[in-house]
């Protein structure tokens, strides 16, 4: 069995660490309190015990197997199925992790799978551990406690995606070619970030329209209500980064068009002084390669001007071709 942790609480004090399910289920039933099972890509037949155990509905416990789910909060009876998709952003890479967190919640059990390798889930359990009046509270306390967890860890995401897309403006007056892969790549990570969070207010709703149908604690409340916050405040700056990102890369095309505009006015440039040397210097050859066939029928040929003749009207015509050429700024 893939068990990272399973623990169980009494009066929110860690009393006991079965070593199986089956004496989890058994410390539950002796001696009441919570327990919290920390499982990490489980296989199908380790979460069918899992499931047999706690009551879990098959259809959750399917979309924990198979994963790859989008946030979504879903009750089945008394127990809550909620998906939560953590990121981080890698400096390293310059690019931003997605992870999947999926959290069965009963009565009296806590099941977290994970399918990243992610420490928030480890990190909860110790704040918690070290906060008995809240973990007292029972599975609805650490619900929360994850979900405020999985906000926060978005925070240095958001800070990582607004240094890129400030990189990237200075990139685009840089003429650096790989900026429109680089705005593409850094479009899609804030598409899946703004997937990941905005299920979240609705979750959250969901959450609240059961504070007194399920009697949760005003100290929770006022928690999840925190947390809340903190996502509207995260969905607007995510969201304004789609927009940048679309006119980062609407200006990357414009000025990619004036760059080529300008590279092609300078080739015609190069084209018109080519052409027009190349027309000075073909009248010359004509007149040279006329006198130079040595003909006996060519009269010129015995005439005593002929050869300053051909020299004039070569150098004339070169000239003349030379001031129209000039004349239309060709040259």
């Amino acid at each position: 069995m893939t068990i990272i942790d399973n623990a169980v609480y009494v009066d929110g004090v860690r009393s006991a660490e079965p070593q199986s399910l089956e004496q989890t289920f058994e410390t539950l039933s002796r001696h009441g309190g919570m327990a919290w099972i920390g499982l990490y890509r489980p296989t199908e037949a380790e979460m069918a015990a899992v499931a047999a155990e706690f009551g879990l509905h098959s259809l959750a416990v399917e979309d924990a197997i198979s994963a790859h789910q989008r946030p979504k909060l879903e009750r089945y009876d008394d127990i809550l199925f909620t998906v939560l998709r953590p990121a981080r952003y890698l400096d390293a890479t310059e690019t931003v992790e997605f992870g999947e967190l999926h959290v069965f919640t009963g009565k009296n059990f806590v099941v977290t799978v994970r399918h990243a390798e992610t420490g928030g889930v480890a990190q909860v359990r110790r704040k918690m551990e070290k906060r008995p009046d809240l973990l007292c509270h029972g599975p609805e306390a650490v619900l929360y406690a994850l979900m405020d967890q999985v906000v926060d860890d978005y925070v240095p995401v958001v800070s990582g995606l607004e240094n890129d897309i400030d990189e990237i403006e200075d990139q685009l007056f840089s003429g650096d070619s790989t900026v429109s892969r680089r705005i593409y790549e850094l479009a899609r990570e804030v598409i899946q970030f703004q997937r990941a969070i905005h299920p979240l207010p609705a979750m959250m709703q969901l959450l609240r329209g059961g504070f007194e149908k399920y009697e949760v604690k005003p100290e929770l409340q006022h928690n999840l209500r925190d947390v809340e916050d903190h996502v509207e405040r995260l969905i607007s700056r995510a969201d304004s980064f789609r927009d940048l990102l679309q006119n980062a890369l609407t200006l990357d095309g414009t000025l990619t068009a004036n760059r080529q505009n300008e590279a092609s006015a300078e080739q015609n440039e190069q084209v018109k002084k080519i052409s027009s040397w190349a027309a000075i210097f073909f009248a010359p050859s004509i007149v040279a390669g006329i006198y130079g066939m040595n003909f006996d029928g060519m009269p010129e040929l015995q005439w005593s001007y002929g050869y300053p003749m051909a020299i004039g009207l070569m150098g004339s015509t070169a000239a003349l071709m030379y001031g129209i050429f000039k004349r239309k700024g060709w040259l």
